[in-house]
């Protein structure tokens, strides 16, 4: 689109249903791969991507192509598709419903590209719910903790 110029940078992150501890330290660098393609081909810019083995962090440079929730739903759904064909785990893979996006502006970039990528050391300190619950302190995000991703029962 002439004349539209746009900074905009999002920080995504987005669990395994039930928050299983699926996404295997062997497919992992993979799965990153496979989700940044999606990014690209979505027309946007991928400037970090990380994760552990229960849920995943994603900053991307959004170009307004495209809403935030049609890109999410590329991502998971497109990704989660690959994962079963490519029969990665023994059941069928799912995303947990929902995501959380977070907006930074370019000073702060930095701080989170490092952030994710030290999502494993940072999670022997922090569990991912205590982390979840303090980015939507953080940005101030009103939430309801009956719809805060799920934990395995």
């Amino acid at each position: 689109m002439a004349n539209t110029y746009t900074q905009i940078h999002i920080h995504f992150v987005f669990a395994v249903k039930y928050r299983k501890a699926i996404i295997d330290a062997k497919w992992r660098d993979e799965l990153f791969k496979y989700i940044s393609g999606i990014i690209r081909n979505n027309n946007h810019k991928l400037l970090a991507i990380n994760g552990v083995s229960d849920h995943v962090h994603i900053l991307v440079g959004v170009r307004p192509v495209q809403s935030i929730s049609e890109l999410m739903k590329s991502v998971k759904q497109n990704s989660s598709k690959w994962i079963n064909e490519n029969r990665f785990i023994n059941s069928h893979f799912e995303w947990q419903e929902g995501y959380g996006a977070f907006s930074y502006s370019k000073s702060q970039l930095s701080a989170v590209i490092n952030y994710i990528q030290n999502q494993e050391q940072h999670h022997k300190q922090k569990t991912f719910r205590e982390e979840y619950i303090n980015f939507l302190e953080k940005f101030e995000v009103d939430y309801d903790e009956k719809f805060i991703f799920k934990e395995l029962i």
